[in-house]
């Protein structure tokens, strides 16, 4: 039988992207087959496209880059029950063994045998089809529009640095880099309770689009002195919890630094290095938290639960929107044009 074909976007080496004719998956006896409607564009996908790896991740042959999206389920494999066809849903891209202990604990994030899409070698979603095993599907509610359900992955990012840093309602907090994560992370700590949020950002855009997102302060680390207008913007009280979004070297740095005495840490942007040196004296002497973020983990129901509340917008940082036949021009409109655009959308079946 012939396989029925499909559109993808196929990066076949670092900057060379073409739209071809594959094959429609077919999905397992646990998968479903899912119309991609939306799915983003992600820092990671820039990389792999501008650079050709990740670290130990290497793109070794033609592969779908792509891993935030919602769609509709087409069909589900024989053994399927928790969704059918005709149902809209969010796709969490990281599917893990389920057997392991970190995924016992439910640190699932850490699982050693994740196939996460878009991943060299496995493929993404920038393609009309996707199939995915079904518990990492999740319904969406009528009132959540399918970009809603393509942006729970990046915010995903940000509810699990919450929980990391064991964030609440009293905190003040401190977001440094304004990128999709870190203005995700915004509405992650608005979801959290938190009310005084503070943020650094070099790109005048990106720190408009803060103070609309609800931050109370955005700084300029190129222009300001970070520390002392914090201190005076708290009243003295300094920040309880630095978010580090940006992977600037010096801004991991100073994190120790600008937040309080006892306070916490997570760093969640990659630095292009490995090592980045850190005032450890000050680490220890102010018995500073510092936490490490990895993905996510078991933020998916929870994400949809508080979106279905007014009063969160997380749509604002979608910037611009193209047709999958376009997605080159769109890989390069975020890889040239950070100081305008955030958040960009691809539709394969627009």
């Amino acid at each position: 039988m012939t396989a029925k074909m499909m559109n993808a976007a196929v990066m076949n080496q670092p900057l060379d992207i073409e739209l071809r004719q594959v094959p429609i998956p077919v999905p397992e006896d646990d998968e479903a087959l899912v119309k991609v409607y939306c799915i983003g564009i992600c820092g990671s996908d820039v990389h792999y496209y501008e650079h050709g790896r990740i670290g130990r991740y290497v793109v070794e042959k033609p592969i779908i880059l792509g891993h935030e999206l919602a769609g509709q389920v087409v069909s589900v494999g024989a053994a399927v029950t928790n969704v059918a066809a005709g149902d809209r849903v969010a796709v969490e891209p990281g599917v893990t063994c389920g057997r392991c202990e970190h995924c016992k604990s439910g640190r699932y994030n850490l699982c050693p045998d994740v196939v996460f899409m878009a991943t060299p070698p496995v493929d993404g979603a920038w393609a009309e089809y996707v199939t995915v095993r079904s518990d990492f599907l999740f319904k969406l509610p009528d009132s959540m529009s399918y970009e809603e359900g393509a942006l729970l992955e990046p915010l995903s990012v940000g509810m699990h640095a919450m929980i990391r840093g064991k964030v609440g309602p009293a905190d003040r907090l401190l977001i440094t880099g304004l990128g999709p994560i870190g203005l995700l992370a915004v509405q992650a700590a608005r979801i959290y309770g938190v009310n005084e949020i503070y943020a650094t950002d070099i790109v005048p855009f990106r720190q408009q689009l803060a103070l609309e997102m609800g931050v109370t302060a955005v700084l300029n680390p190129l222009t300001e002195d970070v520390q002392a207008r914090l201190e005076e913007l708290t009243g003295g009280q300094g920040i309880d919890v630095v978010v580090e979004t940006s992977g600037n070297g010096k801004a991991v740095a100073s994190t120790v630094s600008t937040v309080k005495r006892g306070g916490r840490v997570v760093l969640v942007g990659m630095p292009a290095v490995s090592e980045v040196p850190v005032d450890i004296n000050t680490l220890i002497d102010a018995e500073l938290d510092v936490y490490g973020l990895f993905r996510y983990a078991n933020t998916y129901p929870a994400a949809i639960q508080a979106l279905s509340r007014p009063g969160i917008d997380i749509e604002k940082v979608i910037t611009h929107k193209y047709d999958l036949k376009d997605t080159r021009e769109a890989v390069e409109m975020a890889r040239t044009q950070k100081d305008t655009s955030i958040k960009i959308m691809i539709y394969p079946n627009m």
